[in-house]
């Protein structure tokens, strides 16, 4: 008996050690730990327990104190609602003129319900990392090379509305989503750092024949003045001289 009793304890102890870091890692976009219910909780600030009642939702614990039936109520979840930062690994997407960029973001989201985050989906962390991810590859393809670093702005504004629209059943919300790099192929840098010089090199031709040009007007008003005066004294020596015979 006492052999068997031992088989059943080690037969139940990797399910239940798989349940608990279950619980842990779905309870939030981290590894939160759920506490043992001992009857009383104190919820901190910023912070929601999902409880439930013989495997069933019973109610969320907000931040303050609580009293729990111990062994009929359980935490099964624990939600953090500060908002929260998910570094979007980089990925390989292709702009509407078909050049291959990589490109990698950060996405700021937060947690507005509890319940659907914890019955909603099964990881919402990797979930909105994924979208995020798959949005972005979506909303490259409409636009050019030249656009995606022209128009950043609008394009982290879009992610946004997307991830959003997708992820309202899962009680998160994408605040804002910043692209961090955008890195072109090799080829392309250099032909943009060629372009770039060559725009360099005539901006600075332009400026030489401006300054030339404004040269050249300065030397003939110049000339023109000299011609003026000097016009101007030999009349006025002629009327000097008729006044004196």
């Amino acid at each position: 008996e006492g052999a068997m009793a031992l088989a059943s304890l080690a037969f139940r102890a990797p399910r239940a050690a798989s349940l608990v870091a279950r619980s842990r890692f779905l309870s939030s976009f981290g590894p939160t730990p759920t506490p043992i219910n001992l009857g009383v909780h104190v919820v901190p600030q910023q912070a929601a327990y999902v409880v439930e009642r013989f495997g069933r939702f019973h109610k969320t614990l907000g931040a303050g104190f609580h009293f729990l039936v111990p062994i009929v109520d359980r935490v099964a979840y624990v939600h953090s609602l500060k908002e929260e930062t998910i570094s979007v690994p980089s990925q390989t997407a292709i702009t509407k003129d078909n050049v291959s960029i990589t490109i990698d973001g950060i996405l700021y989201v937060r947690v507005t319900d509890p319940y659907k985050a914890s019955y909603g989906i099964d990881d919402p962390h990797f979930a909105v990392a994924q979208l995020a991810q798959t949005t972005m590859r979506s909303e490259l393809g409409k636009i050019s090379l030249d656009r995606t670093f022209q128009e950043r702005d609008a394009l982290n504004a879009l992610i946004v509305q997307s991830i959003n629209a997708a992820a309202e059943p899962w009680g998160i919300q994408c605040m804002r989503y910043e692209i961090r790099d955008i890195v072109p192929p090799r080829a392309v840098r250099a032909a943009m750092e060629l372009e770039a010089e060559a725009e360099r090199r005539k901006r600075a031709a332009v400026l030489d024949s401006e300054g030339d040009r404004q040269a050249a007007v300065n030397a003939a008003e110049g000339t023109k003045t000299a011609m003026i005066l000097r016009s101007e004294a030999r009349r006025q020596e002629r009327i000097n001289m008729a006044d004196a015979e």
